[in-house]
């Protein structure tokens, strides 16, 4: 692993494993440097084959990356159709050796695991995916995951899970239209302590903030990891943390998550 890779800080079993990555680590240049995952957004089809190539050999088993739509649907992997793309924003598993990922350049990654390390997930939250609609975002269609045979309720899986929330575009950093506080308040009268009044229509919104409350309002009490400060923010760190905020033109980052 690389030392400047995120080893997530919370009390998993000893068989979950789950990592991070930063720019620190590959082959690309310019923009991209130097470990960019993503594959469709202009850097050069070699150095991200073999950035994935890193990583497959830091993990000792070769992550599945998602076409990532901002949606809600988490797929179960092993796929039966593994050689077309797989159209989600989160993946669950329960099989040894099978890493659930997600890529990130501002978005929030969750990464979830039940307590008795028996399955795991990863989840791709920008704001329209954690949004969802009537209060059902992807978040929620992760836990459920974990409880197939309880459709809507999270009171069997919830307090089994524990969250590690990675990093994402902070609560000073992303300004947004009413139409993004009013896809969560509709739902969520709670969330409107996640938004603080910014010039004329506009809000500055705190993403992380608002994962903390739906993963909550799901029944999930181990929460860990981003606590939306300052450390934690894509935009604010151009050193560690790619940003399509900050640079239009921008690599992405990997959060990670499997079974021994």
């Amino acid at each position: 692993m690389n030392p400047d890779w995120l080893r997530p800080d919370w009390p998993a079993p000893p068989n979950v494993h789950a990592v991070f990555t930063t720019r620190h680590g590959g082959l690309s240049a310019g923009l991209y440097g130097a470990m960019n995952l993503g594959g469709h957004v202009g850097d050069l089809p070699q150095y991200v084959a073999g950035n994935r190539e890193i990583l497959g050999h830091a993990l000792g088993c070769e992550p599945v990356y998602l076409n990532q739509v901002h949606g809600v649907e988490i797929c179960h992997l092993p796929a039966q159709a593994a050689h077309t793309p797989l159209m989600a924003d989160g993946a669950y598993t329960a099989q040894v050796g099978q890493v659930c990922s997600v890529m990130v350049a501002d978005c929030l990654p969750v990464l979830l695991c039940d307590v008795h390390g028996t399955a795991v997930a990863a989840a791709h939250a920008g704001w329209r995916g954690l949004a969802g609609s009537g209060g059902e975002g992807v978040l929620e269609a992760a836990i459920r995951q974990f409880k197939p045979l309880a459709p809507v309720e999270y009171a069997q899986a919830a307090p089994e899970l524990i969250a590690w929330l990675g990093p994402c575009i902070g609560p000073m950093a992303f300004e947004v239209g009413p139409e993004v506080r009013q896809a969560f308040l509709q739902s969520s009268p709670e969330a409107e302590i996640c938004f603080v009044p910014h010039g004329t229509g506009k809000w500055m919104c705190d993403l992380a903030g608002l994962a903390r409350q739906r993963l909550a309002s799901a029944g999930v009490r181990k929460i860990y990891g981003n606590d939306s400060s300052a450390p934690w923010c894509t935009v604010s760190n151009p050193s560690r943390f790619f940003s399509f905020r900050r640079d239009r033109v921008s690599g992405r980052m990997a959060a990670c998550v499997w079974l021994t």
